[in-house]
């Protein structure tokens, strides 16, 4: 099966030496650096944070790096060269070696602290010293700021080695997570849903760690073998990797009078997140109080607008706490992630979420990460209570804009221009009776059936000739309300740019990443290649390998159907 490439404008950035130009340091210019770091980056062993926004850090290069893929969409929209991918310099910097940056590009990268709290509760044992100084990027390390084409990007390595925050841990990422991580980012992307970008993907050719995981076939719960893996490093770019944990931390440590300067450094990052995040939505002149509750009510109504996304498009985080909360309010963390193929509310695929982090549930995590963001920021009103006034009623009003947000994306993605409740809860009904896969049924619907003949290709199990009547008279009064609402092919065209035709299905990334780890990367280019035009039609070929069920023996299936967070 082979694939078109598809044309790239001329890139403006082709040579190493251009490219480290672009460098500008924002975040280690105006915030404060741990003021027990080591000068040099060589702080790799776990330890205490006191304060201070971030550590300086050099990862750990790749032994033997070896090139994976690169996000030829998104080398395209930064205007660089396909080439530099395997540019010597550009690889080694992106494998972790430092040592190859030259000026202004640094030769030290930097990681953060954050606190943890799960579903608006606050946690510290998770932090090896038991006090939540030790929580942080525990193998991501920023090695890149700078202006490309007019934004502000940073550039993160993904399994860089460790940092103070490593918690005993070696720092590293293994082929398997990453390869899924890699295409994830570039699937959501093209999805329309907000997220960190992939940049690049390499391997070492030498370096393994060993990890628990699933033996082939496996039906257990938890990770039954131990398996030799390749390393690898991962890079995720976004205009910052600012978390509401990051925020809370300083307002645990306002709240306990840690350090004298607790409250300045949380209006710092708090003003840090303002200038790369909401710059061009806030209005510069106001206030910093004024500017709070415009924070406020653009952080919500992008969170709000991402769950719903998450529930269009069948996502399921997993593991929604708040520091894996980009609090630029987009996608950030893609490690026990899933998609939603047989259709179920409570989809949960990482063993360790709970029901509380399940597929429906996301709404409300989000609102509990919202509070938490909210709870810090308020700190910096307490003298101004007109404005601490107005901060409340923005996050008195989560809940209703949640709702709004996910009733609008009912209706579209059933070519609807309003939200009908008792024909949503039929539907959800029916679809949990006859196990839909959630991909296929709301694409098939997009056709605008009148008969459901048409749907039963979504149906796990065979229906009943009770269900079928069920079915039809459903179909017939969703149809007459689309009727009503205007011309039917202009609906179908809508509802097919709305629900998308391929979804992620594990059981066809998993043979990607074995490859990988045997050195094929052959079906990590074709996955690239498929997810990047998610709502349209593709080849028969494509169509016969992608739009399908899944196969009954990848149910209940360790690695497939569920999987520990062991990247």
């Amino acid at each position: 099966m082979s694939y078109p490439s598809k044309p790239s404008a001329e890139p403006c950035v082709t040579t190493f030496d251009e490219f480290v130009q672009l460098a500008d340091y924002s975040l280690m210019d105006t915030l404060n650096a741990d003021p027990n770091a080591t000068v040099d980056g060589d702080d790799h062993r776990a330890r205490q944070v006191f304060s201070g926004h971030f550590v300086p850090v050099t990862p750990t290069p790749l032994a033997d790096p070896e090139y994976v893929a690169h996000s030829r969409t998104f080398f395209k929209e930064l205007g660089l060269s396909d080439g530099l991918a395997l540019n010597e310099k550009f690889r080694r910097v992106f494998s972790g070696d430092l040592s190859a940056a030259q000026e202004p590009m640094r030769q030290v990268g930097w990681a953060t602290g954050y606190a943890l709290s799960i579903y608006g509760t606050e946690y510290t044992q998770q932090c090896p010293f038991g006090t939540g100084n030790g929580y942080g990027d525990g193998r991501a390390i920023s090695v890149f700021e700078g202006i490309i084409n007019g934004q502000r990007w940073e550039m993160q390595l993904k399994g860089g080695g460790p940092t103070p925050y490593c918690r005993g841990a070696d720092g590293r990422a293994v082929l398997r997570s990453s390869v899924r991580e890699f295409l994830a980012q570039d699937y959501m992307q093209a999805l329309g849903v907000p997220t960190s970008r992939s940049l690049t993907l390499y391997v070492s050719k030498s370096e393994t760690v060993t990890r628990p995981w699933y033996s082939q076939d496996s039906y257990s719960i938890d990770p039954d073998v131990l398996v030799d893996n390749p390393v690898a490093i991962s890079t995720r770019v976004a205009p910052s990797f600012l978390r509401v944990g990051q925020l809370e931390l300083f307002a645990r440590r306002t709240r306990s009078n840690a350090y004298p300067k607790a409250l300045e450094e949380l209006s710092m990052i708090v003003s840090h997140l303002i200038e790369r995040e909401y710059k061009s939505d806030i209005n510069q002149n106001l206030g910093f109080a004024d500017q709070l509750v415009e924070l406020a009510k653009l952080f919500r109504q992008r969170l709000t607008s991402l769950v719903a996304n998450w529930l269009r498009v069948g996502y399921c985080q997993g593991n929604f706490n708040s520091d894996n909360c980009a609090a630029g309010g987009f996608t950030l963390d893609y490690g026990p992630f899933g998609f939603c193929e047989k259709f179920d509310p409570w989809f949960q695929p990482w063993t360790g979420g709970g029901e509380h982090f399940s597929f429906f549930n996301q709404p409300i995590a989000a609102e509990a990460n919202y509070y938490m963001f909210w709870k810090a920021v308020r700190l910096l009103l307490t003298e101004d209570a007109e404005a601490l006034e107005q901060f409340d009623q923005v996050g008195r009003g989560f809940s209703e804009a949640m709702q709004k947000q996910i009733q609008k994306m009912w209706a579209d993605k059933l070519g609807l221009t309003e939200y009908h409740p008792k024909l949503f809860e039929k539907l959800m009904q029916l679809m949990t009776d006859s196990e839909v896969d959630y991909t296929i049924f709301f694409r098939e619907l997009s056709h605008i059936p009148d008969d459901i003949s048409a749907l039963k290709k979504s149906f796990y199990v065979k229906a009943s000739p009770q269900l079928d009547e069920q079915w039809q008279s459903w179909l017939k009064s969703w149809r007459d309300l689309v009727i009503n609402d205007g011309n039917l092919a202009e609906i179908s065209t809508k509802m097919k740019q709305t629900n998308p035709k391929y979804t992620w299905r594990e059981w066809l990334i998993a043979p990607a990443y074995q490859q990988a780890m045997q050195g094929d990367y052959t079906l990590v280019k074709e996955l690239q290649e498929v997810l990047s035009c998610p709502y349209d039609e593709q080849s028969q070929d494509v169509e016969d390998k992608y739009y399908r069920l899944r196969p009954k023996a990848f149910f209940n299936t360790g690695g497939v159907s569920h999987y520990s967070c062991s990247s």
